[in-house]
């Protein structure tokens, strides 16, 4: 049996296999349950924003029209549920993404082989510093952030996803990682200033 790809499972679906569209849930609900933390911050809002992504899905498959991937129409699905859930809840979390790094949904690349307890100690700053900026930034900035360098999304799909023009995308990502920037320049001050102190 050949591997079938996300389009190929959502036509199955559309024709009345009850387990396709179950493979693309598998799939993708990592990923999802991932985005979703990232934009709400709370693993409950994660959870529930990610279940409501893909029964909006599955009650739409009949509008997906494969104008785009799978996959960037769920993403968009589930930043609309996010969205929407923020307005609701009207809460701004403050560490949005702590805990889905430190429970691996996302993460940071390993340290060198070249162990040391003070330079595992500066890496832990270093990833907590990192944390804490994306978490700070502002909801659209944040969005931004994590669909281009923790989802790998290419700025075209993110404009789909976000359903905003490319020059958007990447004038956000731009005065993301300058915000980001400032903040770890900030960081990195601080810290010398205690190991001097």
């Amino acid at each position: 049996m050949t591997l079938k790809t996300d389009e190929q499972l959502v036509e199955r679906a559309l024709a009345g296999d009850g387990d396709a569209f179950g493979e693309v849930v598998r799939r993708w609900e990592r990923k999802i349950f991932a985005l979703a933390y990232g934009i709400t911050g709370n693993v409950e809002e994660a959870r529930d924003a990610s279940q409501e992504t893909f029964v909006a899905a599955f009650r739409n498959l009949h509008g997906f029209r494969g104008e785009a991937k799978v996959s960037s129409w769920l993403h968009r699905i589930a930043v609309n549920q996010c969205i929407t859930r923020q307005r609701r809840a009207r809460v701004r979390p403050e560490t949005a993404l702590e805990e889905l790094f430190e429970a691996g949904g996302v993460g940071l690349p390993p340290a060198d082989a070249g162990y040391s307890p003070a330079h595992a100690t500066e890496s832990k700053q270093r990833a907590e510093a990192v944390r804490r900026a994306v978490a700070s930034l502002p909801p659209e900035l944040r969005e931004v952030v994590l669909l281009k360098e923790f989802e790998e999304m290419t700025f075209q799909e993110i404009a789909d996803v976000l359903q905003i023009p490319l020059s958007t995308v990447k004038g956000r990502l731009y005065t993301a990682l300058r915000q980001l920037r400032l903040r770890l320049e900030r960081f990195q001050l601080e810290v010398g200033r205690d190991e001097q102190g």
